[in-house]
């Protein structure tokens, strides 16, 4: 695996390590290296030498660092040139969508610049500007989910695209929805060329539906619909070249979907929050009566659930959980 060394004046580098934990999890092979007032260059230099004496496998790579000609990225490039490892690379502008896209990136490739290759243009376009008609056209990011999501020509109805039936490659009850971990560790886990959020109150709720399109992952459509257009697509054979990731709010809007013919084999609880009335199973997920008997229901139809927040986590069973709160 590609070692992450975060680089930064202050403790900059600390807290947005902890922030990317946040979304994808705790992570092995990552440091965190701070330059603070007392220290000299040559410290610097020596806090970069331990931390990567820590890894595994020093032989890649990656440093993030905050500033380009600072103290911090100036030690990087001194142990580039010196050290002589042909796959030690670094990048300036240290950012959290810089850094969840290396932790996703890493995942599947081997060395420090392949990494780098794909970190680069998802940092540059994580830099945006609400309102949108403010976002210098110079500088406007590469079209996202957003604006890709548009069709460029209807398919005649009949047609039948690879074995005329979607696939779903991963669904998951999450009250929150396409959110951090959702967009950025799951995407890239599963690689869907679609994510479907399936919920009839959001789907006819302009606020929310567009600020959960404007948390779509670059390159992957984006759809907020409601229940019924689900079991429409379910029916419909133009999907069937689609590998699609399905996000319901809740269990409840779940078993609306397969009561009207969708069949999913296995569903990941990944979040279901905390109110009054209902139990706390762990740190993500909360239920009621009403919960549990739905989740039952969907069982019986034949469905497996897992719990797991993001793909680094371990998987756990939700009856068991239930089980210890004497809730199944």
């Amino acid at each position: 695996m590609v070692n992450i060394v975060l680089a930064s004046h202050g403790k900059f580098a600390e807290g947005i390590m902890e922030s990317g934990s946040m979304i994808f999890g705790p992570q092995e092979n990552v440091a965190a290296v701070v330059l603070t007032p007392d220290m000299g260059p040559d410290d610097m230099h020596q806090k970069l030498l331990d931390a990567i004496a820590t890894f595994d496998d020093q032989e890649h790579t990656l440093f993030l660092v905050d500033l380009w000609g600072g103290t911090p990225f100036n030690q990087v490039s001194r142990l580039i040139s010196e050290e002589g490892h042909d796959d030690w690379v670094a990048i300036t502008g240290l950012s959290l969508p810089m850094l969840v896209t290396a932790y996703g990136s890493r995942m599947g490739a081997d060395t420090a610049r392949a990494v780098m290759e794909e970190v680069y243009p998802e940092a540059r376009a994580g830099v945006k500007v609400k309102p949108e008609e403010l976002q210098p056209a110079d500088a406007a990011a590469p079209a996202t989910a957003a604006t890709a999501a548009a069709p460029v020509g209807a398919i005649p109805e009949g047609t039948v695209l690879g074995d005329g039936h979607i696939k779903y490659a991963y669904v998951r009850i999450d009250t929150r929805l396409l959110h951090g971990q959702v967009a950025t560790a799951w995407t890239k886990q599963v690689s869907p060329d679609r994510i479907l959020v399936v919920s009839d109150g959001v789907s006819h709720d302009e606020l929310r539906k567009n600020m959960i399109v404007q948390a779509a992952p670059p390159g992957v459509k984006v759809h907020v619909i409601p229940i019924a257009k689900l079991v429409e697509v379910d029916k419909d054979p133009r999907f069937g070249a689609t590998k699609a990731m399905v996000l319901f709010e809740n269990p409840q809007d779940l078993l609306r979907a397969e009561e009207g013919g969708v069949e999913f084999d296995k569903v990941c609880i990944g979040s279901m929050a905390h109110s009054a009335g209902k139990t706390v199973i762990n740190q993500a997920i909360a239920c009621d009566e009403e919960d549990v008997k739905t989740l039952e229901a969907i069982r019986a139809k034949g469905t497996d659930f897992y719990v797991q927040k993001v793909p680094s986590d371990h998987v756990d069973d939700i009856w068991a959980l239930l089980k210890e709160k004497n809730m199944a």
